[in-house]
Order: C-alpha cells, then structure tokens, then sequence
C-alpha cells in the first residue's frame, strides 16, 4: 500500500502514532504522558515537515531539556530542572515514535538511532516503617495542639481522618499506584471478601490494558467501612471510594498533595503514594510471599522490579529453598 510520506507535518504523524497506542492498549497514563512529551517536541522544533527532522535536533532538544527547560509543577517548586529519570522518559517516548514512523515507512531511517539514551541512577526503594505509617495514622486523626490561652491545651478530630485513615490503611494493604487507587468506585470493593477490582482502561487507571484483583484485610475493611457508612452517597455504587473536598472525585494531584501534608505534620521526609507501594511489597515479601503473586498484585508487566523488592527485602533464600526442596520434603 502506497503510503503519503510528503508534506507530513510532525504533529499529524503523532496523530497516528498516538491512535496506534491506542488500539496497542496502553493505559489513558501511558498514552497522556507520550503525547505531553512529544508536544513539547513539537513545540520545540516548531512542527516540521517530518522528513526535515534531523537527528541533530532531536539530540539538541534533550540537551535543551537538560540544561534550560524548567518544568511547571503542581508544589511550584519550578526551579529545579528536569530529573535524569525524566529526561530519559522523554528519550523513550521520542525513541517510540521515530522507531514506529520508520517501520510504517513514514521516514527512511531511524533518527533516534544515534540520538544517546540519557543515563540516570535507579533511586533506593524506601519502604515505611511501622511506626512511621503509626504516626501518619495519628496525625490523621487529630489536629495540633489548640492554643488556648492559658487553659488547658486540647485536639480535635480531623474532619477527614475517616478518609484519610481508610485511604492509608488500603494504599498499605494493596499496593495501589496512585492514578488506581483514586479511579475506584464503591462498587469495586467487595466488603465480604475483602477482593478490589481495579479496572483497565481510561477511567480504570490500571496499565498494561488489563485489569487485576488485589485484596485488603479485615481490618482495612472495617476502617473503609466507616468511612464510607457516613457518606450521603453510600449507596450509589458507581460513586468515588474516595472524595476530596466539596464532595468531588480524588485525583492524583490531590493525593499527593494531601500525603505530603500528612507526611509533613507526622514528621516524614517523604510521604508519597508509591512508598505505600513499596512498603507493601517489601514487607509482602518479609511474610514468605512469591514474587510471582506479588508481580500479579503490583500489575506489573515483568520481574525486574520485582525483584528489586526481593532485594531490598532480604528475602532468606536459603530459608526458602529449605521450605520447597523436593528431596528433603519427599525423604528421598
């Protein structure tokens, strides 16, 4: 089939690119994340024809990244430049898109061939411990010290602790990435069993394009349970496990915001959504749970980072192998 390859302007190329990772099935995450970083590429280069573009300019663009661009921020904190990891996200959703306008005949040659792969430092995993996940339950639940000139000093409850202590307890319990845990609705839990739902596609949040099942304990329930008793919409089904003020959907950003607040007043350096995934997973692990099951639960694609966790855990595999040898289980 003959396909237009002149007068192709960039940003119709990434059009197409952006339709085929569509029906490729990547998460609505995936896909905003490729097309925000390829934007800004276009912005860059001023939307060129696609057979002008050089690879000398895509090199020049990430060294652009590197040096001057300062990113907008939701903290603000916009002074900062872009960090290696980011840097090289870019480089792979460029690497992408090139590689899939060469191979659909678009371009004569790979042009990120030669463009270098930014190099970055994978960050130490840095699970919570238990007594700061207690401190962050504390703090959840009353306010500071009241002044109270001269009388005797007093807290009150939060009027979100309810929320907040059932959105820690089920982020600790399951591992959820943040954009997961803020797309389910009352419906995905099963209070009986305890079994979450967490959906795939754009208003699922899961990646992948499929979605799993993940689990929270009694106790997770009973927190959850309360909090959601209370609520005037606890009967709609279809309605948000969790909403932030003004009764509206949690999203990504106000969870963030709102952990960092917590983290904050609890004394934390970091307190993050994934650090209840990593906690989650390092201590999965500490109990004698396979990395299989854990990959399941995370969602994860392949064993890699998993077994980053395994590391971190200090998983005795000696102890393990004594468990499951065959010879000595079947006295051989």
């Amino acid at each position: 089939m003959n396909r237009r390859t002149e007068g192709l302007l960039l940003s119709e190329a990434l059009d197409g690119f952006a339709k085929y990772k569509v029906v490729e099935g990547l998460s609505s995450n995936t896909l905003h994340s490729y097309r925000d970083q390829l934007d800004r590429l276009v912005a860059y280069l001023g939307n060129p024809l696609l057979e002008d573009i050089t690879s000398e300019q895509l090199g020049d663009f990430l060294y652009w990244l590197r040096t001057d661009y300062k990113p907008r921020r939701v903290n603000k904190n916009n002074k900062d430049s872009l960090s290696p990891k980011t840097l090289y996200n870019f480089w792979v959703s460029m690497k992408s898109f090139f590689t899939w306008a060469h191979k659909n005949d678009f371009l004569q040659r790979d042009l990120m061939a030669p463009v270098a792969k930014p190099r970055f430092t994978v960050e130490p995993i840095d699970p919570f411990t238990r007594e700061e996940i207690e401190q962050l339950l504390h703090v959840c639940k009353y306010s500071r010290v009241a002044d109270t000139n001269g009388r005797l000093p007093f807290k009150m409850k939060r009027p979100t602790y309810r929320r907040d202590e059932a959105l820690i307890l089920v982020l600790l319990d399951t591992g959820l990435r943040a954009s997961e845990l803020c797309a389910l609705r009352i419906t995905d839990v099963n209070m009986k069993t305890g079994e979450v739902t967490v959906r795939h596609g754009k208003h699922g949040g899961a990646k992948g394009g499929k979605g799993r099942f993940v689990y929270i304990g009694k106790a997770t329930r009973r927190t959850l349970w309360r909090y959601i008793v209370e609520r005037e919409d606890k009967d709609n089904e279809y309605a948000p496990l969790f909403l932030s003020t003004g009764d509206r959907p949690l999203n990504k950003n106000s969870l963030r915001l709102l952990l960092r607040r917590l983290g904050k007043k609890a004394g934390l350096k970091k307190c993050h959504p994934h650090m209840f995934r990593h906690t989650f997973a390092t201590n999965y692990l500490r109990a004698e749970g396979d990395i299989f099951t854990l990959q399941e639960l995370l969602g994860h694609s392949s064993l890699e980072m998993v077994r980053r966790y395994a590391r971190i855990a200090n998983v005795d595999i000696q102890r393990m192998h004594s468990r499951a040898s065959p010879v000595d289980n079947w006295a051989l």
